[in-house]
């Protein structure tokens, strides 16, 4: 529990740190948001990656707002019972009227309790938070049908340009392949930044939220599954690898990476959701840059980094992707309810060795999902083909990325 003089001078110090702030860079995600009585919206994902700017941003636009970041280490110790003081001192400040922004609101217990008494009354309210299973379960729990939800990602190939005011061709997008897109990152270009990122999350967000004293191993497997992009994997062949006892160890493990946004994993493609789970997943990172710098071997890997471009993209805009593998293999499946609507393959250099394997895995998954168009994306060709009844499209990704968007 916090004073009201100690609560009030940080409400007032953070929004004099707000207002001196410049608005930067306009995500391509303030198009989605519309701000809405009676619902929380939720603006969740990796750290740093500018949910707080975005935050920033939206408050800006608005007339009268109240904010918070919960983050802040001079509220040690607030508790639930502070929040009834925060929104007493927040209407004394700066009147009634006015829209909630809460940063970071996870971190403190029960915080879904208190967005609830506001959405009740129909306030309009705004959070971010950075651990998708905590935001998940506790908004199941306490605010079903009553919030609306929104994932931030890195910058995209678009945002990249932007903030770096170059215009699009292959040259901006070697760099944005190799940089990624979180923005501190791409500001300064100090690697230090994206280390500091993944001690944060497997610190401060994994091993301290679940206890777990052995964070060795934590950061061992992180940069494993960092370092195999657009690979498979089991949790067996984890458990074997880094002599785990537990298969549930492995499980929990893999979970808390991807609720943490760090990775995402894929199944591979059955109508049987069981088999899903028992096939191998392949996995991907959040950032190509992050991965860069964190890991020594992804580096050197430039058609698994345009595989995870394609990935996160992709990611952005469906729920249900999934690899396909029968007698060949096509890179992406994309679902929609109970219908295969594309299949994308990736190749960084589409020549005479690898033609035959590319177009053979795509033709097979486009025949199983009676696809009539499928795409081949690589780093600079461009092409168009048809076999027999199906067409075949070949995209540099740069391209694809602005076109999909």
């Amino acid at each position: 529990m916090l004073s009201k003089e100690i609560l009030s001078n940080v409400i007032i110090s953070q929004r004099e740190f707000l207002d001196s702030l410049e608005q930067g860079t306009i995500r391509e995600k303030s198009r989605e948001i519309n701000i809405e009585d009676s619902f929380a919206l939720i603006i969740t994902g990796v750290r740093r990656c500018g949910k707080s700017t975005l935050l920033y941003q939206l408050l800006k636009k608005q007339k009268k707002g109240y904010y918070l970041n919960l983050e802040d280490p001079r509220l040690g110790g607030f508790d639930f019972s502070d929040f009834n003081k925060v929104e007493m001192i927040m209407k004394e400040i700066y009147g009634n009227g006015g829209i909630y922004f809460f940063d970071e609101i996870q971190v403190i217990p029960e915080w879904e309790r208190f967005v609830r008494y506001l959405v009740d009354k129909k306030e309009k309210v705004v959070l971010t938070g950075s651990n998708a299973s905590i935001l998940s379960r506790e908004l199941g729990t306490k605010l079903t049908g009553r919030h609306i939800s929104i994932e931030l990602f890195p910058f995209s190939f678009r945002e990249f340009l932007n903030i770096k005011k170059q215009e699009p061709s292959i040259y901006s997008f070697e760099e944005y392949l190799i940089k990624g897109g979180f923005p501190e990152y791409l500001k300064k270009e100090n690697p230090e930044i994206l280390h500091e990122l993944l001690s944060d999350v497997v610190m401060k967000d994994i091993a301290a939220r679940f206890k777990i004293k052995n964070t060795a191993i934590l950061n061992k497997i992180v940069i494993y599954l960092i370092s195999n992009i657009g690979k498979e994997f089991s949790y067996n062949s984890i458990k074997k690898m880094f002599e785990i006892k537990s298969i549930k160890t492995v499980i929990d493990y893999i979970s808390f990476f991807e609720n943490a946004y760090l990775i995402f994993t894929i199944p591979r493609f059955s109508y049987s959701f069981k088999q899903q789970q028992v096939n191998p997943k392949k996995v991907y990172s959040i950032d190509n840059g992050f991965s860069f710098n964190n890991s020594a071997s992804f580096s050197k890997d430039y058609g698994k980094m345009l595989e995870n471009l394609v990935f996160l993209d992709l990611r952005t805009k469906y729920k249900e992707i999934f690899y396909f593998q029968e007698m060949q293999e096509c890179d992406f499946i994309i679902k929609e309810k109970t219908k295969v609507i594309k299949a994308i393959q990736v190749c960084f250099d589409f020549n005479e060795d690898n033609k035959d394997r590319e177009i053979n895995g795509l033709i097979k998954a486009m025949e199983k999902f009676n696809l009539k168009e499928g795409i081949i994306l690589t780093n600079k060709q461009e092409d168009e083909f048809k076999l027999k009844d199906k067409t075949i499209k070949i995209l540099p990704v740069w391209k694809w990325l602005l076109k999909n968007n």
